[in-house]
């Protein structure tokens, strides 16, 4: 069994969740493209999982709570759980991956949750 999963998603797509394509235990992330003016047509809140917006192209309005903020290419937006939101493009398309994970389940990151090793086998740009 690989220790990895691979796939090529079209980044054009209106939606591409990877969940299944990469056998995903720990979270769910979706790349996503919202023409420019248009909205994701309904509200919601999740009663486990925090989001995180990274939005990669274009720009658009963020509504949280009643509150609606621009956002644009290179801005990251975390979302509790019971954040009611929703997200539409501005005047260009808006290109964002969405991060779906349980909320305070973070337990370790980077080098906090990484083993280094001098026997892991080296790519060959290292040996």
């Amino acid at each position: 069994m690989k220790n990895f999963a691979l796939t090529h998603v079209d980044c054009t797509a209106a939606r591409t969740e990877l969940h299944e394509l990469l056998h995903l235990t720990g979270c769910e992330a979706s790349l996503n493209n919202l023409p420019a003016g248009v909205s994701i047509p309904f509200v919601h809140a999740h009663t486990k999982n925090e989001e995180l917006y990274v939005i990669l192209a274009g720009n658009g309005t963020f509504f949280v709570d009643g509150e609606e903020f621009a956002v644009k290419a290179g801005d990251a937006i975390r979302v509790d759980p019971n954040g009611q939101r929703c997200l539409k493009a501005g005047e260009t398309a808006l290109r964002y991956l969405c991060i779906q994970t349980k909320a305070g389940s973070l337990e370790g990151f980077t080098m906090g949750d990484a083993k280094v090793a001098d026997d892991f086998a080296k790519p060959s740009w290292l040996k």
